[in-house]
């Protein structure tokens, strides 16, 4: 009887032992692992000469998880001021982390990181870089112009062409779609570039101060900051 009895206890407790790690053979919440990383915002400023991107601690921003091959995330927080964030009490398994980028149409797309976390780790998730701008998601062309500046066919120097006017036009159209001004250190810039394949004129003038264009061709795709190279600096003389 006592026998018995003790099978009947060494049976339930094994299979009480089999339910518990049966509990914990899937992602999620209960277990002592964390999983963990650094949320960065690039910043894609609209209507400046340098067109350079800023990149940012990004602060009180939401990031999400997702255990195993759930579908939809089971957990999200938001980052402290130095864009840190964790997930903690996990249990060991593959888990997927992302946060969200802003597009210039305003949509939002998920960017996303992938950790398997062993258990009572720290799993470390590569930084995630989120977009947000109105330059972003659009094609831009850039490049620059130097001047040789002349008085009465006097030669005065050269430099950065500064506020010389540059204009962009689709390949076999009779009319540009848009100008714009050099900046300070002879970059200029066009925005917002629908893909395909453009001709960048600007002017240059003679002795007589008779204008006469200089016309480059480039071919931009989606998405895409294309930089004209230094071998294609426009050169032009400028009478002052």
């Amino acid at each position: 009887m006592i026998m018995k009895r003790f099978f009947v206890l060494v049976l339930g407790l094994a299979l009480l032992s089999g339910l518990c790690s049966s509990c914990n053979d899937h992602e999620g919440e209960g277990g002592t692992g964390t999983v963990q990383g650094y949320l960065k915002l690039i910043h894609h400023p609209d209507d400046n000469y340098q067109l350079e991107a800023d990149t940012l601690n990004a602060a009180k921003t939401d990031v999400f998880i997702v255990y195993g091959d759930d579908a939809f995330h089971g957990d999200d927080v938001e980052t402290d001021p130095d864009g840190f964030y964790q997930f903690e009490y996990l249990t060991p398994g593959n888990y997927t982390v992302f946060a969200y980028s802003t597009l210039v149409t305003g949509e939002k797309v998920p960017v996303v990181e992938k950790v398997t976390l062993e258990r009572g780790q720290v799993a470390q998730v590569p930084t995630i870089y989120i977009h947000d701008g109105k330059a972003y998601g659009t094609s831009i062309i850039k490049g620059k112009v130097w001047g040789m500046f002349f008085h009465n066919s006097e030669y005065r120097g050269e430099g950065w062409a500064y506020e010389h006017r540059v204009y962009l036009r689709k390949l076999g159209e009779a009319y540009h779609q848009d100008d714009v001004r050099v900046g300070l250190n002879g970059v200029f810039a066009f925005q917002k570039v629908l893909p395909g394949t453009y001709e960048v004129i600007t002017y240059t003038q003679d002795a007589q101060e008779v204008p006469s264009p200089m016309i480059d061709t480039v071919t931009v795709g989606a998405d895409e900051i294309l930089e004209m190279t230094p071998d294609t600096t426009f050169i032009v003389r400028i009478q002052v």
